[in-house]
């Protein structure tokens, strides 16, 4: 699960790289649910950056619903046409999950500055809002939470987004690993 994540200049920078967009002064650091936060998305064949609020309002109008499992995305009426038909990125310079003793860890890429999240938007009365898709975690990862972000290489970035033939296979990429950063960590002792 993803339930926060940092944008920085270097991540607005790549964006801009990409789109050849980005408004000035978009607010920097930590991304939680239900703020706006920037993500790419392909209305046409142009990929652009748009602000969106992160989560799907839940059925019951109470909380939101900000990850989607990649294995039932197709399948789940909350989920099935947006995935088809609405896939956007969002763009990180890392991700934030705690370990069961509530220990904050930092995922970021190894090869690049920027993480490129697999997300997908809908619309709510009048406004586009994004979710990001999660899979099974990986070595890097599963120490720590059983699931992860579905991480897209740079390259694969059009083809997510205006490719609907590709979208089965994107669902069942295995990511590649990332680097782990721990602020603390505790140390056990091997007994004597």
């Amino acid at each position: 699960m993803c339930g926060r994540y940092y944008f920085d200049e270097e991540v607005s920078e790549a964006v801009r790289q990409l789109t050849g967009e980005l408004e000035a002064g978009i607010q920097q650091g930590d991304v939680h649910p239900s703020e706006k936060a920037v993500v790419l998305t392909s209305r046409g064949q142009e990929m652009s950056a748009e602000l969106m609020p992160w989560g799907f309002p839940k059925y019951e109008g109470k909380g939101l619903v900000i990850n989607a499992r990649a294995e039932t995305a197709l399948v789940r009426p909350m989920f099935r046409d947006s995935v088809k038909m609405r896939r956007c990125v969002i763009p990180a310079r890392h991700f934030y999950e705690w370990d069961k003793d509530k220990n904050k860890v930092t995922f970021k890429s190894i090869e690049d500055k920027v993480l490129y999240m697999a997300g997908m938007f809908d619309t709510f009365q009048g406004e586009d809002r994004f979710l990001i898709i999660t899979t099974q975690a990986n070595e890097s990862m599963s120490q720590v939470h059983d699931r992860m972000p579905l991480i897209l290489d740079r390259a694969e970035l059009e083809a997510w987004l205006c490719d609907g033939n590709s979208t089965e296979d994107f669902l069942r990429k295995k990511p590649r690993q990332l680097a782990k950063e721990q602020e603390y960590e505790q140390q056990r002792l091997p007994f004597l």
